[in-house]
């Protein structure tokens, strides 16, 4: 029998956590964890990991739209470091888009944004590992993946009402009912934002006719923006 893969979707202040069948055939989900420091969260997952009985961790590994890799790159890798201390062995598979994927699926559900950003990293795990297993990739083979250091992460960075600066990657651009909307994706953690979290603005000009995003309210509109960008997607 195969061992069952553990897959992580890490963040900054959450561990979105899945696990697959007996069989390696399916992602199931497990826990959305809440974090406490390096140490703790390591012997969680190995905790989670021993009652699984495996040694095997799939790290989501959160490149750049362009294929790049960024500093939150870096953080993964320092977090799997310390799960490879317990022993546990270290896989890697590309995460982007499951996050936005995930955060769609659950608006398709209209969810409530709290309740989202409490099952995203889940159900995104889920999605990182599903991935995984449909692409049969080998686990020995997915260690050693060689990737190139860029200097440019593609950041945008925005001022909130408060004057506070918030990094953003400009994930997509979008088209719907004549108007432009841009898909965005939190950097970094920031006040009441989670790192990864994805945000649909409306692209317009401030009163100087300089280009700036404006955000929206209405769910149902961002549910229908979306379902634009994923139909667009299909079609690139």
């Amino acid at each position: 029998m195969k061992k069952r893969i553990v897959a992580l979707d890490v963040g900054d202040r959450r561990i979105g956590i899945a696990v697959s069948d007996p069989l390696g055939i399916t992602a199931q989900p497990l826990e959305t964890y809440t974090r406490v420091g390096y140490g703790p969260d390591a012997r969680h997952i190995a905790q989670i990991a021993e009652k699984y009985e495996t040694d095997q961790i799939l790290c989501g590994l959160p490149r750049n739209m362009d294929g790049t890799q960024g500093f939150q790159v870096e953080k993964v890798r320092e977090f799997a470091a310390k799960l490879e201390e317990l022993g546990l062995r270290i896989s890697y598979y590309d995460e982007r888009m499951t996050t936005m994927l995930a955060e769609g699926a659950l608006l398709e559900a209209n969810m409530r944004r709290e309740d989202r950003k409490k099952k995203v990293d889940m159900v995104a795990a889920v999605m990182i590992l599903q991935s995984y297993l449909d692409a049969n990739v080998s686990v020995a083979d997915s260690t050693e993946e060689d990737e190139e250091e860029d200097d440019d992460d593609g950041i945008l960075e925005m001022v909130d009402e408060d004057g506070n600066v918030i990094r953003f990657y400009l994930s997509a651009n979008i088209r719907y009912a004549d108007e432009d909307y841009v898909l965005l994706t939190c950097a970094e953690a920031a006040e009441d934002i989670d790192q990864d979290e994805s945000f649909i603005m409306l692209c317009t000009t401030d009163d100087e006719g300089s280009a700036c995003y404006q955000s929206l309210e209405d769910e149902a509109l961002i549910a229908a923006v979306y379902e634009a960008y994923l139909a667009q997607s299909e079609n690139t």
